[in-house]
């Protein structure tokens, strides 16, 4: 009998978890870009693009963003099989799932206590997806299953013709959200929907507690005396949808509209001016008001680069205004680390929120950053530049994840790498070791590269320290502080000052991650080769046998873009 004592999905490999190097960022000057000058006082200046492995991007923002983010898009990459010819059965699935879970892992815990997160995807994934976040998330926090209206056309080469994709959407902690959640803004349809037909003072009004249900008590099948004279009750089997005194009250402040000759059903008024300022999101969007693939593909995207191949399947921008305007408000933080072609970044920028994108591939510089430089010189005229009365401004910094902190050398031994100069080293030990990199302005205090509390400090170095060196140090830190020294080598035994915690680098991190690894994507071609069974020739002496069901793959186990 299996010993699992909760409900939880499983898959081959579920249990591996990458043991990730907490890598730090380095910036490229050359790609970071910046209005010339500021438009307002609102232009927000410290965006954030980064180029690596999505998922040690993620890790190397585990330390300054933990419970910051205030929303999460992604559209990840969607498992549709067509690079799947080659797996056994469900394989395919378990890769997926994993590649899933582990940044799934680290996202929920950037998300702020009030923060949500929004992933497209579409059936082939939806429901595993769905049950992993669940236990990820807690089915508590689930909030809904949103269908977009990804395409208005109709397929005829196949069974049924796929319109929607699924959105789904968990909040880190719904109580708290449900609070904060923003109302969308009413439509010109909907804003016409309150009518004054008579030339109420008041203004405009829809009909509100009116009309009948089939459902009810006998307390609510009162009668009601028309302004002509006729009573009137609701038909055999239904009642009304207000209460007496409840109608009662409305009569008498004049919110009742019986038809413009006093002969109709009551209807109970409710003023444009009263109600709140906004509607609540329904799970149905439709392209009219979100968007689809192809309008942002051929009618924004395709008109701004024209030279440039836009991704097959962008998301439009409309979408992401609206995702963005239910979870967020101007100023707060937005991550997509799927970033593909920078839709969230570019609609951020232009409702004023602040963000930060990860994309692995080399579009990260030839798609995303020519795009937010149109957008912040205000030369985008697509998307939801007309909507939001985007006039530019802002910026952005670029950020490449840097190398691994370790590199073996001609022995093998591992060694600090050569990229890595004084500040590098400095934080990245930090990362490693939990503290906060803030080096000392003050030349005094030289040994201050970073703290973890407001007496416990860090301080770096790759020089051997003397008994004589360490002993300074330990008066320089005083009896009321503490500092842990990381250095090549020392000549004191480890507890010869109170204050001083002394280590080896790089020998007391060795065994904290993995090493020299800089790609966590899925990649087909790194998998073994299938063994066909016809080809299997048994030795004659009945050895052990060639194992059958391993892979042959040739191809990208999928695109790891996202298509945005």
């Amino acid at each position: 009998m299996s010993k699992k004592t909760r409900l939880e999905l499983t898959w081959i490999g579920k249990d591996d978890r990458p043991r990730l190097e907490p890598r730090i960022l380095a910036e490229d000057a050359s790609l970071s870009y910046h209005a010339r000058e500021r438009h307002s006082g609102v232009d927000i200046f410290d965006n954030i693009l980064i180029q690596g492995d999505n998922l040690l991007t993620l890790k190397a923002l585990e330390t300054d963003y933990a419970g910051r983010i205030k929303c999460v898009f992604i559209d990840p990459p969607y498992n549709t099989g067509s690079a799947f010819t080659h797996y056994d059965d469900g394989l395919e699935h378990s890769l997926w799932l994993t590649l899933m879970r582990d940044r799934l892992e680290l996202i929920g815990r950037l998300l702020s206590d009030d923060g949500t997160l929004w992933i497209t995807i579409d059936d082939n994934e939806a429901h595993y997806l769905k049950v992993m976040c669940d236990e990820l998330f807690g089915r508590s926090n689930f909030v809904s299953s949103i269908a977009w209206e990804k395409d208005q056309g109709r397929r005829g080469d196949t069974d049924i013709s796929s319109s929607h994709d699924h959105i789904l959407l968990y909040a880190r902690n719904r109580e708290v959200w449900k609070k904060v959640r923003n109302l969308l803004p009413r439509t010109a349809d909907q804003e016409a929907r309150y009518r004054n037909p008579d030339n109420d003072p008041r203004g405009p009004w829809l009909q509100g507690d009116n009309g009948t249900a089939k459902s009810g008590s006998e307390n609510a099948r009162f009668p009601i005396s028309l302004p002509s004279g006729r009573v009137v009750v609701p038909p055999a089997g239904n009642f009304w949808r207000f209460s007496k005194e409840n109608f009662e009250n409305a009569r008498a402040e004049g919110r009742v509209h019986f038809g413009a000759k006093g002969d109709s059903m009551p209807v109970i008024k409710r003023y444009l001016d009263k109600v709140q300022q906004g509607v609540v999101p329904r799970t149905w969007w439709p392209a009219e008001e979100a968007g689809t693939n192809q309008s942002a593909k051929r009618d924004h995207l395709r008109k701004l680069f024209p030279d440039i191949e836009p991704f097959s399947t962008p998301k439009p921008e409309e979408l992401l205004q609206r995702i963005l305007l239910i979870a967020t408000n101007p100023g707060d933080l937005v991550l997509d680390s799927f970033a593909g072609s920078g839709t969230t970044g570019a609609v951020a920028q232009k409702m004023k929120r602040r963000w930060i994108m990860v994309e692995l591939g080399d579009h990260a510089v030839t798609h995303i950053v020519p795009r937010l430089k149109k957008v912040i010189d205000g030369h985008d005229p697509g998307g939801i530049t007309a909507a939001t009365e985007w006039k530019g401004g802002g910026g952005f910094r670029f950020y490449r994840l840097a190398t691994s902190l370790l590199e073996r050398d001609r022995f093998g031994n591992w060694v600090i790498a050569k990229e890595y100069n004084a500040a590098m080293l400095a934080e990245a030990l930090c990362k490693h070791l939990s503290f906060i990199y803030a080096p000392s302005q003050d030349p005094a205090e030289y040994w201050r590269h970073g703290h973890s509390t407001e007496t416990d400090f860090i301080y770096v170095t790759t020089q051997s320290l003397t008994y004589d060196a360490l002993k300074k140090l330990s008066e320089e830190v005083g009896p009321k502080r503490t500092l842990l020294v990381c250095c090549k080598a020392f000549n004191a035994k480890e507890d010869s000052f109170s204050n001083l915690t002394v280590k080896k680098i790089p020998h007391s991190i060795l065994a904290k991650c993995e090493w020299g690894r800089d790609d966590y994507s899925l990649q087909v071609a790194n998998l073994p080769e299938r063994v066909n069974e016809a080809d299997v020739v048994e030795p004659a002496d009945k050895a052990e046998k060639p194992k059958r069901g391993k892979i042959k793959a040739t191809l990208p186990l999928f695109d790891t873009t996202g298509g945005k």
